[in-house]
C-alpha cells in the first residue's frame, strides 16, 4: 500500500512559468492590432503584443476548449433525455483586487473570445453595477466600505445570473459610472441572447456568509470557468496610487467627477491620500474578503512588475 509522502507539498493547481505557458499556443498570428490593444488597456496598464501572445492567447484557447466541451455535453445530455433544450450561455468569472487589472483581463478575454471559430456573441458585465446606490450606502453608513461584501445587492446579482442561466433571451443589468462614483439610475446594459458572458468584479468568488435573507447560492455557482488575477499587495498598492495620480490630472478635472475636489492635490498630497485609502479600505478588503477567495478559481494569473503575468496556476481536473 502506497504511503503519502508528507515532504511533498500538496496543491490543487498545476503551476506554469510564463515560458511554459506561452509554449501551449501554436499560433504565431498577431490576433490583436496595436490600436485594439491600446483601446483594451487602462489608464495605467498598457498591453504588449507579447502579453497577448504569451498569456492570453493560450488562455483563450483553453477557454474555447471548455466552451466546446460544454456545448457537446449539452447535446449529449439532450439526446440521452430525449428532450431538446436551449443551450444557456457559457459564463466566465474574473475576480481580483481593485487596481490589479482584472477589468483589462476581462476585456482581453472578450476580444479574443469574439474571434473563436464559432464567432460567439460575447457580453461583459461588471458587478460594479450591483453596488447599492450612494444614497443607500450613505444611509447605512457604508460609503467608506464601498466594495466590501455588504455594499453589494447580492440578491439582485444572483437574480441576474439565475435569469442568464435559465436561458432568458433578454436581461437588463444595472450600470455604474466611475466618473460620478454611483449607479446610473436611468441606464441599463441590455444582455440579448449571448453565447458567452464574462462577469467581472472583486466579489464574484465570495460567499454570502452574513446575509441570512439570501439562500446559500453563490455567484460562482453560475460560472463555467473562473479566473483570479493576483499580484503581491505591494505591487497592487503601487498601481492603485499611480492610477489615482493619473486620474487626478484627467477624470478628476471634470466638474461632474465625484473626486473633483482632489484635482488640485500635488504629488505628495495625492500619494498620501491614496496610500491612506489603500491602508484603511482597499488593503483591508483585499486581505479579508478578496484574496481568501483565490483558491476557488479555476485559474490564477500571477502578475509581477508592470502588470506582466509571471506564473499561471491551473486547477487540476
Amino acid at each position: 500500500m502506497a504511503t503519502l509522502n508528507k515532504s511533498v507539498p500538496l496543491s490543487a493547481y498545476t503551476t506554469f512559468s510564463r515560458a511554459e505557458w506561452s509554449k501551449l499556443s501554436h499560433s504565431t498570428i498577431e490576433i490583436l492590432s496595436a490600436d485594439e490593444r491600446e483601446k483594451l488597456g487602462s489608464i495605467n496598464e498598457t498591453i504588449s503584443a507579447d502579453e497577448v501572445a504569451d498569456i492570453y492567447l493560450p488562455l483563450s484557447q483553453l477557454l474555447y476548449m471548455h466552451m466546446t466541451q460544454s456545448v457537446q455535453l449539452h447535446e449529449n445530455v439532450s439526446t440521452f433525455l430525449q428532450k431538446k433544450t436551449k443551450k444557456v450561455p457559457f459564463v466566465i468569472g474574473v475576480a481580483g483586487s481593485v487596481s490589479v487589472g482584472k477589468s483589462t483581463t476581462a476585456r482581453l478575454i472578450q476580444a479574443l473570445a469574439s474571434r473563436w471559430p464559432n464567432q460567439p456573441k460575447v457580453d461583459l458585465v461588471t458587478t460594479d453595477g450591483f453596488l447599492y446606490p450612494n444614497s443607500i450606502l450613505e444611509e447605512r453608513g457604508l460609503m467608506k466600505r464601498k466594495g466590501f461584501p455588504e455594499s453589494y445587492d447580492i440578491g439582485k446579482l444572483i437574480r441576474f445570473l439565475y435569469e442568464l442561466k435559465s436561458g432568458c433571451a433578454y436581461i437588463e443589468a444595472p450600470m455604474y459610472s466611475h466618473l460620478t462614483y454611483d449607479i446610473l439610475e436611468d441606464t441599463v446594459q441590455k444582455v440579448i441572447e449571448p453565447d458567452v458572458v464574462i462577469v467581472e468584479g472583486i466579489n464574484v468568488l465570495q460567499v454570502n456568509k452574513k446575509d441570512r435573507r439570501i439562500p446559500q447560492v453563490f455567484v460562482s455557482d453560475f460560472f463555467d470557468f473562473s479566473i483570479y488575477v493576483d499580484a503581491e499587495e505591494e505591487n497592487i498598492r503601487s498601481w492603485y496610487i499611480e492610477r489615482f495620480k493619473l486620474l487626478r490630472n484627467t477624470a478628476f478635472q471634470q466638474s461632474e467627477s465625484f473626486f473633483h475636489r482632489y484635482r488640485h492635490l500635488n504629488d505628495a498630497e495625492a500619494f498620501a491620500f491614496a496610500n491612506d485609502v489603500w491602508a484603511t479600505i482597499n488593503g483591508i478588503n483585499l486581505e479579508k474578503n478578496i484574496r481568501p477567495t483565490r483558491h476557488r478559481a479555476d485559474l490564477i494569473l500571477k502578475k509581477g512588475m508592470e502588470h506582466r503575468v509571471e506564473e499561471v496556476h491551473l486547477k487540476k481536473m
